[in-house]
C-alpha cells in the first residue's frame, strides 16, 4: 500500500492542546463495522461487557526535555535535548539540537545540578554521559527537564507544570517513556471504580513509548518503512490473566495502540497465545495484518500518514476507518494527544 492511503485533511482548529477537564469528560466515538456511536469516555461501563478484560499501559513519562548551555571559552550555546534511552551507567542516547555544534567531551549543563558530557553520535543520535547516581540523576532531571509533549503541541505552546500532570496516566508505574500512552489519559479514579463496579477487569503492561512514535513516515511504498523499537514486557502474572480471559470467551480490549503492539508481539512469541515476553518490538501492523490478541481497541485519533493510521486500518478496516475519521471531523472531535478517543470494536458491541 502507498503512504497516501493514510491521508486526510485535517482542520488546524481540531488539533488539540489541552486535555478535557475532567478526563472521562472527553468525547467518545464508538465504531463497529455497522454503527458509530457519539458517547463520552465516561459512558465506558454501559458500552463494555461484564468480564471485558481493559489492558494498561504502566510506563511513566519521564521529564526528558531538557535546555542547557554549551560553553566553549567565553562563548555560550543554547542546548535542547531530549533523553531517548537509558543505556545504563549514566549514558543516555538523546536527540540534540544542534548537534553539530557540538564536540566530544564538551560538558553541556542543564541547570539544577545537571550536567552531562557529550561522548559522540551514534546512528543520528548524541551520546550523553550523567556523572550521577540513579537516585540524584532522577532528581535533578525533575527538577531540570520539562515533560516531552508532542512537537505539533510544542509548535503551538511550550509544555508547562500543569503538563507534569496532565501528561502521565493515573496509573503510572515504571519510568522510562518519553511521550505518553495518550488513550490511556482519559481515565480517572471514578471511571476506574465504575469500570470494576461494572465487572470489568484490568490488567497492565509496559511499552516504554519512544519518541520515534512521532516520526514521520518518509517513504511511499509503506513495505520500506523502518519501524522504531521499543522496550516492553509482558509478565507472567499478566499474560495467565490475558489467556484466561480468551479461554473463557471473554474481550480483551487494548487501551492504547502501545498495548495493542505489545500484545501483538507477545502473541506472536507464544505462536498465537500470550505469553510471557520481555524486550523490544518493532512490530509494524498495517493492513492485512493477523491480530491475535486483542479483540478491541481504545485509542485517540492519529495523525495522517502515520504508522498509527495503519494500525487502526487494520484492525477496524482501511475504509471503515475512512468513514471513522470523516465522521469526526465533521462533528468536530478533537485530534491526536490531548484529544478525543474512539472505541473499535471490528466484532460489534
Amino acid at each position: 500500500m502507498k503512504l497516501s492511503d493514510f491521508d486526510f485533511d485535517l482542520p488546524d482548529g481540531l488539533i488539540a492542546t489541552r486535555p478535557a477537564r475532567p478526563r472521562s469528560s472527553a468525547r467518545l466515538l464508538v465504531a463497529t463495522p455497522d454503527e458509530l456511536l457519539d458517547r463520552r469516555v465516561w459512558d465506558l461501563p454501559g458500552l463494555l461487557r461484564p468480564g471485558d478484560l481493559l489492558v494498561l499501559n504502566d510506563t511513566k513519562v519521564i521529564p526528558a526535555r531538557l535546555r542547557g548551555l554549551r560553553r566553549r571559552g567565553e562563548a555560550a550555546a543554547r542546548i535542547e535535548a531530549t533523553l531517548l534511552s537509558d543505556r545504563g551507567g549514566g549514558l543516555w542516547m538523546a536527540l540534540v539540537r544542534p548537534l553539530r555544534k557540538l564536540r566530544e567531551g564538551e560538558v553541556i549543563d542543564f541547570g539544577e545540578g545537571l550536567s552531562a558530557t557529550f561522548e559522540g553520535v551514534e546512528e543520528g543520535q548524541a551520546r550523553l554521559r550523567f556523572a550521577l547516581s540513579p537516585d540524584a540523576f532522577a532528581e535533578a532531571l525533575a527538577r531540570a527537564g520539562s515533560m516531552p509533549l508532542p512537537p505539533y503541541i510544542e509548535a503551538l505552546r511550550p509544555a508547562d507544570e500543569a503538563d507534569r500532570e496532565d501528561y502521565q496516566t493515573v496509573w503510572a508505574a515504571r519510568e522510562g517513556a518519553v511521550a505518553a500512552p495518550t488513550a490511556s489519559l482519559h481515565f480517572d479514579a471514578d471511571l476506574l471504580r465504575s469500570l470494576e463496579a461494572a465487572g470489568i477487569g484490568f490488567v497492565h503492561v509496559t511499552l516504554h513509548v519512544g519518541a520515534g512514535t512521532f516520526l514521520p513516515v518518509k517513504v511511499d511504498d509503506i513495505r520500506d518503512h523502518r519501524m522504531h523499537a521499543e522496550w516492553g514486557e509482558v509478565t507472567e502474572a499478566a499474560a495467565a490473566i490475558i489467556r484466561a480471559a480468551r479461554a473463557e470467551g471473554r474481550r480483551v480490549i487494548a487501551v492504547g495502540t502501545t498495548a495493542m503492539r505489545l500484545l501483538e508481539t507477545a502473541a506472536r512469541a507464544g505462536r498465537g497465545e500470550v505469553v510471557p515476553w520481555q524486550g523490544e518490538t518493532d512490530i509494524f501492523i498495517t493492513p492485512g495484518f493477523d491480530f491475535r490478541a486483542c479483540d478491541g481497541l481504545m485509542t485517540n485519533f492519529h495523525l495522517p500518514r502515520s504508522t498509527l493510521m495503519m494500525l487502526v486500518s487494520a484492525f477496524l478496516g482501511i475504509d471503515r476507518i475512512r468513514e471513522v475519521y470523516d465522521h469526526a471531523i465533521r462533528e468536530g472531535y478533537r485530534f491526536f494527544s490531548y484529544g478525543d478517543a474512539s472505541l473499535l470494536l471490528p466484532g460489534g458491541r
